[in-house]
């Protein structure tokens, strides 16, 4: 069953497996929002909205790969199941590489598609749940000075802070204070979860390779 605000959403231009699949899917206690093309999709979903997305691959006018397409463009985090008749394998096989969770060939069993939805929409939630706690982070990054962002670089580093003072021309007792200061207000009081956070910051959309003013954020 989904999580409460979650949705289904179905995106398939045959009206009758539409119907059958939200039949199928509400009466497991999903809630599904059906739409006959990818146009109609996007002209009512912000990216707001969390659930996963089971999308046909053949369509008229835009197909289920330019969809796809347009969900990475917008950074959407809905996880994708394409369902694909058997001529369209290398059309799922291209879906998956970019990104897609799984493919379904019709006709599906059921049971392995609502297996596959209730794994999608786990996915969601553990991509929200990152996408929350990366922007705790950043917050907390952008509360550290310039100089406490060069602390915490070298820190994260591996270097000692008689280095660290050494290379900035600083007291090992300043490096401490400054260190401690990084500690506090990113919240953490673990050198290994400061380095992890360090990475997620390097590897966000924003990022880039820390420097004087550290991760690639704006102050």
């Amino acid at each position: 069953m989904t999580q409460p605000g979650q949705t289904v959403f179905v995106v398939d231009d045959d009206q009758a497996a539409r119907e059958s699949l939200r039949w199928l899917l509400e009466s497991v206690g999903h809630a599904v929002q059906c739409h006959a093309s990818a146009q109609e999709f996007l002209a009512s979903y912000d990216g707001s909205r969390p659930g996963c997305l089971v999308l046909d691959v053949r369509m008229p006018g835009m197909s289920g790969l330019e969809l796809q397409s347009h969900l990475l463009e917008r950074d959407w985090c809905l996880p994708v199941i394409i369902v694909t008749g058997h001529g369209d394998v290398p059309m799922a096989v291209r879906a998956m590489k970019a990104g897609a969770v799984d493919f379904l060939q019709k006709p599906y069993n059921d049971q392995t598609l609502l297996d596959r939805i209730q794994q999608a929409l786990d996915l969601c939630q553990q991509r929200r749940l990152n996408h929350d706690e990366l922007i705790r982070i950043q917050a907390n990054y952008r509360q550290l000075t310039p100089r406490e962002r060069e602390v915490a670089t070298l820190v994260v580093a591996g270097k000692s802070n008689k280095v660290i003072a050494a290379e900035l021309g600083l007291s090992p007792k300043t490096i401490e204070v400054h260190r401690a200061n990084v500690m506090f207000k990113m919240q953490t009081h673990s050198l290994s979860q400061l380095v992890q956070m360090w990475i997620r910051l390097e590897m966000a959309p924003t990022g880039g390779l820390p420097g004087s003013s550290g991760p690639g954020i704006a102050a």
